[in-house]
């Protein structure tokens, strides 16, 4: 049994990173980027956590919207 996400996949397809790391400044092909994509997430927790509450509540609306009124 698979566990239930905390997050959407992040892409489908490649994804657009830029060619300089964000957290250290050099070239993400010539080194191991580990270290700075653990950073990079403890950085983006809060932001994550918005666009998923978005995410479910515009789940919600459109539960409430498709039910047929009495």
């Amino acid at each position: 049994m698979t566990k239930p996400s905390t997050r959407p996949r992040m892409a489908t397809h490649r994804l657009d990173l830029p060619a300089m790391c964000d957290i250290c400044g050099k070239a993400r092909s010539t080194r191991n980027h580990a270290k700075c994509s653990k950073i990079r997430q403890q950085q983006k927790i809060s932001e994550w956590e918005a666009y998923m509450a978005n995410v479910a509540a515009k789940k919600l609306q459109q539960v409430q919207r498709l039910r047929p009124l009495r």
